[in-house]
């Protein structure tokens, strides 16, 4: 049987309508408007958060890749406590969990055999949810996507999820957050060999975003929201 190209696999990862639980969340841009951002300024947040938070998942699923296809499942449990140091809010590493349970679903049944795939189900088995980019990780490493593909589709996924947000959130013509979904893409596009070669825990970017954790917090104590996070 002939296995579908790694492009393929990203333009499946990388569509809304793919049954992963990522509508249920705006990549933190409902937290941000609730917390005081202004729409006005929508379009520099997402571009800032594709040169920081975005690169800090990017890198964590490139070293996940390297890792399992390197035949290392065990060093999963320093790349999880990497991603962790870098995520510091628990509202977000939690909904960073809750995506990952939706993506090793997908992974479950579209990959069931992979070595990396089952590596990720037995480490979730033994220690719990495991977060999205770490799953994503596994995902690139059983279908032989590239390291540079990763960080774009890392990027672009962040960026879409926050542009189809903001489209319920504040509704507009989906033309401009379009644009804004591209703009945010190329600002990350200098980083992206940077990011790629990365291959050890230590070296996944420590680019964080402060105001991004608070407002996620205060977000999390709300029930009134449209989004988990």
């Amino acid at each position: 049987m002939t296995s579908p190209h790694a492009l393929s696999v990203a333009m499946l990862l990388a569509d809304a309508r793919l049954p992963g639980g990522g509508h249920a969340h705006s990549a933190s841009l409902e937290p941000a408007l609730l917390g005081g951002l202004p729409e006005a300024a929508v379009p520099a947040w997402m571009t800032g958060r594709a040169t920081t938070v975005s690169l800090v998942e990017a890198g964590t699923a490139v070293v996940t890749a390297h890792l399992l296809r390197a035949g290392a499942p065990a060093a999963l449990h320093d790349v999880v406590q990497a991603w962790a140091a870098r995520t510091p809010s628990p509202a977000l590493r939690d909904a960073a969990r809750l995506l990952g349970r939706g993506y090793l679903r997908v992974a479950r049944s579209l990959w069931p055999t992979d070595p990396a795939v089952r590596a990720a189900v037995a480490r979730e088995a033994a220690h719990g949810p495991l977060p999205r980019a770490v799953v994503l990780g596994a995902v690139a490493a059983a279908t032989g996507l590239a390291p540079a593909d990763v960080v774009r589709l890392t990027v672009y996924d962040d960026a879409q999820t926050a542009a189809s947000a903001f489209l319920k959130l504040a509704p507009c013509d989906p033309l401009v957050p379009a644009r804004w979904v591209l703009d945010a893409c190329a600002a990350a596009e200098e980083h992206v060999p940077l990011v790629a070669a990365c291959t050890t825990p230590e070296e996944i970017p420590a680019s964080g975003a402060p105001q991004t954790e608070g407002w996620a917090q205060a977000h999390a104590l709300t029930n009134q929201r449209l989004f988990r996070a």
